[in-house]
């Protein structure tokens, strides 16, 4: 276990081998404050030179903007342990701008260092939670499916593909380890590599067929060669009743993927008797074309960049009473600003 830093000194000790693989941060190495700001450990510094280490603080944290609250289970390991108490909002409840969504109770000594890391957490996972819920809400009750891994740092995509399906109702998720985190089974089709280096996408999918197991979903992307209506023929007439669906991808290049091109790909695919086979669109989505495409026929939906690139939700933390006495910075309110929602989480 890495030491929790105490010192500036310790700061400017510490070593960061050049034969590092990555620059992401350990589990380790984040519970040891390495990923804190630096002012905070100086704030340590100086509260014990002056002997106020132990001196009972409240702490209050707050949204900038409208939004689903996500991270607790993350913030909260940070602190377990710790001579605090936590009252915070449950995870998945909606808040309002400058709501309190996260309260500590303790001497700054024993949360001040988190304090980076624990508003890190909360801002990206509500921010993600938030994107994920809109989607979803656009979807009215089609599956949407989280792609959003290739858009951010790996250390970071299996917490954002978790946040999207367990707080902001995702049916799944694409990154392997974000959905085993989230309970479930990651899903996903093929992507235009395989149709591309196969040469053909009616070949392609009979071998996809063939290889693998019964209970996966036959559901073959149809951009890549062919005009997509009449790919989306040609792979439902090779598979017949076991194509469950196909997947519109269609590049901006060649106009995306339109509300015409769903409502023609479904006609077709109608008309021909394949009444079945659910259209899956992906590419640049966002809730609104959700719910365009939605009208049009769509039937499921992979979002990955609008989720992943989510409106920031700044969170900011307050202290609001010293020693039992109100206390704030000017433009803040001194004392505990009450909030119903909160409960004792720690």
């Amino acid at each position: 276990m890495v030491k929790r830093l105490e010192i500036l000194e310790e700061v400017h000790a510490l070593q960061v081998s050049p034969e590092r693989p990555f620059a992401s941060a350990t589990h380790e190495e984040i519970m040891a404050g390495h990923t804190t700001d630096v002012y905070f450990v100086k704030t340590i510094d100086i509260l014990r030179a002056c002997g106020k280490l132990e001196v009972p603080v409240v702490a209050e944290i707050f949204p900038r903007y409208d939004g689903i609250f996500a991270g607790l289970d993350e913030a909260l390991n940070l602190l377990k342990g710790s001579k605090v108490e936590v009252y915070a909002l449950p995870e998945g409840t909606p808040f309002k701008a400058k709501d309190v969504v996260f309260r500590i109770h303790g001497p700054y000594n024993a949360f001040g260092i988190y304090e980076t890391a624990i508003l890190g957490i909360l801002a990206s996972s509500s921010s993600w939670a938030t994107a994920a819920r809109e989607c979803v809400e656009a979807a009215d009750g089609r599956p949407v499916l989280c792609f959003g891994a290739r858009h951010v740092h790996p250390a970071v995509a299996p917490v954002m593909e978790r946040v999207a399906v367990a707080i902001g109702g995702c049916s799944s998720a694409s990154c392997i380890l974000g959905a085993k985190l989230a309970g479930i089974e990651p899903q996903g089709t093929i992507p235009h590599a395989a149709i591309l280096i196969v040469g053909d996408t009616v070949e392609l999918a009979l071998l996809y067929d063939k290889c693998i197991p019964e209970e996966e979903a036959r559901t073959i992307l149809v951009d890549t060669f062919k005009d997509e209506a009449e790919e989306s023929l040609r792979v439902a007439r090779a598979l017949g009743g076991k194509l469950a669906g196909v997947r519109l991808d269609t590049p901006g290049e060649r106009g995306g993927v339109t509300p015409e091109l769903v409502r023609e790909v479904r006609w077709r695919l109608d008309k021909a008797g394949f009444i079945d086979v659910k259209i899956v669109v992906s590419g640049g989505l966002s809730p609104n074309r959700i719910r365009e495409l939605a009208q049009a026929g769509a039937d499921f939906f992979g979002v990955g960049s609008y989720i992943a690139h989510a409106k920031a939700i700044d969170m900011t933390m307050d202290i609001k009473m010293v020693d039992g006495m109100p206390r704030a910075k000017r433009g803040r309110l001194p004392g505990i600003v009450e909030n119903p929602l909160l409960h004792r989480v720690l």
